[in-house]
């Protein structure tokens, strides 16, 4: 199954339609499987005092909180009607990550969205968890900032919601049941795809911690991704190589645009990049199975040697280290039968370089 690259589109429309139907355009452009924005209402998502983050100090300068900066950025119902039906026009999968109830309720139920992606800051917001699990069919959780611990009760909130009756008593323990129960590990593997993150924008490449990735491939069993904050494509690729099942990126039409996350976003023309990378680094895995490749084959006689005189040997003498050795091509006895002819003595005279018979 090949690696499913995102496009995360995110804010950087700046909360303008135009834009976003132009990250879509260059997303297509680019190979992506699918692009993702954000759908939020600002007053259901962050208290009015919240400070920014430093990334987002630093990123968009203004220090006028989070609130003022998200308010901003919003996508009315209608730009996301808007883009969705872009997306079916251009055949690009259509994603979004809701922050509040009425979000998720959005996209499950108006506009019907297989598959959601609850990003890093949602991994302890239960409530939201419950309401996903209960009402989507698909989720991409990403774990930035998280514990393996912290993990795990998230996957036992989505395991509760989706393998107990909506009228169940939610409760820890009744979440820590459902993770253990097989219908709830059955649920989480068929449904449930965890992405490995860095949460910060950008994310410095020595922090990105890649062997994370099989580490939790190990422990939960699932299909494993990477959300990548990293500048560049390199490590991207690397994820892939360890194993990622899917690559989410940001993507911007200018990295010099004012916003919070164009820092930690490629250009088109870099996206186009990444996705020819992944696709180069996906066939070349292969199977794991060692064995000789069909390029290979004409290339072992020439590469390899056989027991050949370096001198002059006649008939009836002894081969010795002195005149028996190992040469190309490979096309007579192996030198691993090295040590048994030594000590044997010439059938016929052989000339230097002549291979036994």
């Amino acid at each position: 199954m090949s690696v499913f690259i995102i496009a995360e589109a995110g804010v950087n429309h700046g909360g303008e339609l135009g834009q976003a139907l132009a990250l879509v355009d260059a997303a297509v452009q680019a190979g992506a499987d699918a692009v993702k924005f954000q759908t939020f209402k600002t007053e259901a998502l962050v208290a009015k005092d919240a400070p920014k983050a430093t990334y987002q100090a630093l990123n968009t300068g203004a220090d006028d909180g989070q609130f003022a900066m998200l308010k901003r950025l919003e996508l009315s119902p209608k730009d996301h009607i808007a883009l969705m039906m872009h997306c079916q026009k251009k055949g690009i999968g259509f994603l979004s990550s809701p922050f509040d109830l009425d979000s998720l309720g959005f996209l499950v139920a108006t506009l019907g969205l297989g598959i959601i992606k609850l990003g890093s800051g949602e991994i302890t917001n239960a409530p939201l968890l419950l309401a996903a699990g209960q009402q989507a069919r698909h989720f991409l959780l990403s774990t930035g900032m998280s514990t393996p611990e912290e993990i795990e009760d998230a996957l036992g909130v989505l395991a509760f919601a989706m393998t107990t009756p909506e009228n169940a008593a939610p409760s820890s323990l009744a979440f820590k049941t459902a993770f253990i129960s097989k219908a709830g590990q059955q649920a989480l593997q068929t449904r449930v795809t965890l992405l490995h993150c860095t949460t910060d924008y950008p994310a410095n490449p020595s922090e990105a911690n890649l062997k994370a990735i099989p580490a939790l491939s190990d422990r939960f069993k699932l299909r494993i991704g990477f959300s990548d904050h990293t500048p560049g494509i390199s490590v991207a690729l690397g994820a892939v190589a360890l194993g990622a099942a899917v690559i989410e990126k940001h993507l911007t039409l200018d990295r010099d645009l004012p916003g919070p996350d164009h820092k930690a976003s490629l250009e088109p023309h870099e996206f186009k990049a990444l996705v020819e990378g992944v696709r180069v680094v996906e066939s070349a895995l292969g199977d794991g199975v060692k064995r000789p490749m069909p390029s290979e084959l004409p290339n072992r006689k020439v590469a390899r040697k056989s027991l050949a005189a370096l001198s002059p040997i006649a008939k009836d003498e002894t081969f010795s280290a002195l005149n028996l050795g190992a040469l190309r091509p490979g096309d007579g006895v192996s030198p691993m039968a090295y040590w048994d002819w030594l000590g044997k003595t010439a059938l016929r005279n052989l000339q230097p370089g002549e291979r036994l018979p």
